[in-house]
């Protein structure tokens, strides 16, 4: 382990005050032992930067699958007082609301399995790649609807049902969005491209339930052992992109002028009450509205297409739920044992609210929030639920996903798009992108695995296991 780190858990690791200069907190993070041999000493730094800023409350925190990030470490959580703390874009990143959603289906692992028609017609339905563009025709109305309405302006549009809504974090919707703040440069980019999947690890995968770990909590979620699933990974496309842009550079003049001193100019931020910070923070979430319109037109016509191939309802593919993994929302948490709000940025990491949540559904109210963790291609992805410790330890939240151990060109180098393509074909895993590159840097083994992540935020309670679920067709961006 790094020199200056302590472990205080099993899986619990401290970054004491004085690891970097200007420490406010501690930094802590949870790593099993066989994770931390690839733990990166730079993100480690970066988990000490943040605990440096303004109005940090308690830890600095991360997740199982920490790696080296813009600013903040992905699988970095810091939350934030509304009184004298910030808000950093470094904490929630440029995708924003790059985000999970899971769907059932009455089908059968027999019904899909070696169904290549149905991984091309899911290909042609739902554009993928860097300039993918949407074959429904965009518009400046549309666009002020998805970012100023998110999922209820899809669903109001026909692209959804009324429980989807239910079944989203936020309801689909930040009500502190303001398009106003968003730069026509960002909207411009964000019109032609609602319902598309975008590039990167970004995908769309036809996955069977292999394995159930707690099968009262499967069962109120929907899901079913050999039960067909659909899981969507995707965020805010050019437009978010744009947006974390753009304030980024208004956010490092900002700095300077309230004097907020910083280890790393990558955490460029202002205070959140600050004129700055509102308009960062009404963009953001904008452009988080936008996201959950996008994966919800992509539910829509995923939908549609297996409507149309195995003749069953839209209806019967419910929607278990829509989670997001970049982000800052202004929530309330027990501190100190008073009830307070703070802001918490989630960069790489996922919420996890506990029991009795008011943000649940009544009818998950008193288990927990489903949390959507994808695996890397070729791998498993895993149904959790959030626990009451989750909301002691981590303001409510878990992983996000496998963490990548390997950049894209390193990848490249090792192995070609086709033999990503060949190797999971033997595995029965039908893969289908725009090029091979698109294959290539995100092969399985350049990611942690995500069963060891999964089991460590098991074991520490932070969610729980729920279900286990394989791919057997894969969409890559």
């Amino acid at each position: 382990m790094i020199e200056g780190v302590k472990q205080t858990g099993k899986l619990e690791w401290e970054v004491p005050v004085g690891f970097v200069p200007g420490m406010r907190v501690p930094g802590r993070f949870f790593l099993s032992e066989s994770l931390g041999k690839t733990l990166e000493e730079g993100a480690v730094q970066q988990l000490a930067n943040v605990a440096t800023l303004p109005g940090i409350i308690k830890n600095s925190l991360a997740m199982p699958d920490i790696h080296w990030g813009y600013g903040f470490p992905i699988g970095g959580v810091g939350a934030f007082s509304l009184e004298d703390g910030i808000i950093s874009p470094g904490g929630v990143g440029f995708d924003i609301n790059c985000g999970v959603r899971l769907l059932t289906t009455p089908l059968e692992y027999k019904d899909v399995t070696g169904r290549r028609d149905l991984i091309d017609e899911l290909f042609r339905g739902v554009p993928t790649g860097v300039g993918a563009k949407s074959p429904q025709k965009g518009s400046a109305k549309s666009l002020d609807g998805m970012m100023n309405k998110g999922a209820r302006w899809a669903v109001e549009a026909g692209y959804g049902v009324e429980r989807d809504l239910a079944r989203c974090e936020e309801k689909g919707c930040m009500k502190e969005a303001d398009a106003g703040a968003v730069s026509e440069k960002a909207k411009q980019r964000g019109v032609p491209q609602g319902g598309t999947l975008g590039s990167g690890n970004h995908f769309l995968e036809i996955q069977v339930v292999s394995e159930i770990y707690n099968p009262e909590v499967a069962k109120a979620f929907g899901i079913s052992t050999g039960q067909v699933c659909c899981m969507i990974h995707c965020g805010s496309r050019g437009l978010g992109h744009q947006t974390c842009t753009d304030h980024l550079k208004v956010l490092e003049s900002a700095t300077k002028r309230y004097n907020i001193s910083l280890p790393d100019r990558q955490l460029a931020c202002a205070p959140l009450a600050s004129p700055e910070g509102k308009a960062y923070f009404g963009a953001m979430a904008a452009a988080a509205n936008y996201a959950w319109a996008n994966r919800q037109i992509i539910t829509h016509t995923t939908r549609q297409i297996l409507a149309k191939m195995f003749r069953i309802d839209y209806e019967e593919m419910a929607l278990v739920y829509d989670v997001a993994h970049n982000v800052a929302k202004i929530e309330e948490h027990v501190i100190d044992a008073k009830r307070q709000s703070v802001c918490v940025h989630r960069k790489g990491a996922t919420r996890a609210f506990g029991p009795g949540s008011p943000d649940l559904p009544g009818d998950l109210s008193n288990l927990g929030q489903p949390v959507i963790i994808p695996g890397s291609m070729g791998t498993s992805s895993f149904v959790l639920c959030g626990t009451e410790t989750a909301m002691e330890k981590t303001f409510g939240s878990t992983c996000h996903g496998a963490g990548r151990v390997m950049s894209r060109t390193q990848a490249k180098k090792r192995m070609s798009g086709k033999e990503v393509t060949d190797l999971l074909a033997e595995k029965g895993i039908i893969v289908k992108a725009p090029n091979d590159n698109a294959i290539a840097d995100e092969a399985p083994d350049v990611y942690k695995p995500s069963d060891e992540v999964v089991q460590v935020v098991h074991d520490l309670d932070i969610s729980r296991l729920v279900a286990r679920l394989t791919p057997i067709g894969v969409i890559k961006g």
